[in-house]
């Protein structure tokens, strides 16, 4: 199979290298949607610093359930609506955090575009579990 796939790529030199170009700008163009991600600690040491502010855009069961101390509630699809609330946060960086990672560029996204400084937790209310970091009820 791997013999193939290289047999096709030196047969097909232009071909692979557009697919090559074309997966870099695909990668590059999603990586930069939604503002950067933050690890754990970058969002722990942004916190400490009173330089950002946690905004959960899970549902409200699951942020009740357990939620970063110190996050605010916003579901995503209120977040837009919400917007004037986040005004007197405008000076720090808006932390969007979801379940899994998979949303909160979306959202980061739309926050930028309204003014904000906004970054995505990488991985997550699932990352910062992951690491057994606390969570409150």
């Amino acid at each position: 199979m791997v013999e193939h796939l290289i047999q096709f790529a030196t047969n097909h030199y232009l071909i692979a290298g557009a697919f090559v170009i074309l997966l870099a700008l695909l990668i590059a163009t999603e990586m930069s949607k939604g503002g950067r991600s933050l690890s754990t600690s970058e969002l722990t040491a942004l916190v400490n610093k009173d330089q950002g502010v946690v905004i959960d855009v899970r549902p409200t069961k699951d942020f009740t359930a357990g939620h970063i101390v110190g996050a605010l509630s916003f579901p995503s699809d209120k977040v837009l609506a919400r917007v004037a609330e986040l005004e007197k946060h405008k000076a720090k960086t808006l932390i969007i955090v979801d379940a899994m990672g998979q949303h909160s560029g979306t959202t980061a996204r739309e926050l930028l575009k309204a003014g904000f400084t906004a970054a995505k937790l990488a991985g997550g209310v699932s990352a910062w579990r992951s690491e057994n970091l606390p969570l409150v009820k």
